[in-house]
């Protein structure tokens, strides 16, 4: 739901291109995912304050949980989130997860998750990469 929700925001900043990738990485323990748009940016205030659950740029809104959420999942698993944005030049959206660790969320269903997206926005471009870096003496698997 959290690249569901990220996916929304980007596509609110009027994105006609967003790039999913996931990447579980065996060798270092890491869970990486990274969401980039091609939308409006976000100025330096305005990066500021994406973190805070009651900050929202929704017309209709009063918080913008996402985001923070989406950072408190992260830090849960022994991970990161950066966020870089310039206006005009999209946004990049990052966050590292322990892999293994007991806290970190379940994925869910990315398949459904992507069907989703795509069938409810078909004006939009989506890309997609899931890369799998095995232990050593494991086979590379990439999608």
């Amino acid at each position: 739901m959290h690249i569901m929700d990220l996916v929304d925001n980007s596509i609110a900043a009027r994105a006609s291109r967003v790039h999913i990738c996931i990447r579980e990485d065996y060798i270092q323990d890491r869970l990486h995912i990274r969401i980039e748009d091609n939308g409006i940016g976000m100025d330096r205030e305005t990066l500021q304050l994406v973190r805070n659950p009651f900050f929202t740029t929704k017309q209709k809104k009063t918080v913008g949980l996402g985001l923070s959420l989406f950072a408190q999942a992260a830090r849960e698993s022994g991970g990161s989130l950066t966020v870089e944005s310039r206006p005009g030049s999209g946004t990049t959206i990052q966050a590292d997860f322990g892999l293994h660790h007991p806290d970190r969320k379940p994925m869910g269903n990315l398949e459904k998750t992507l069907y989703t997206l795509q069938a409810s926005h078909p004006e939009i471009e989506f890309s997609f990469d899931y890369e799998v870096v095995p232990m050593e003496g494991e086979n590379e698997t990439q999608t």
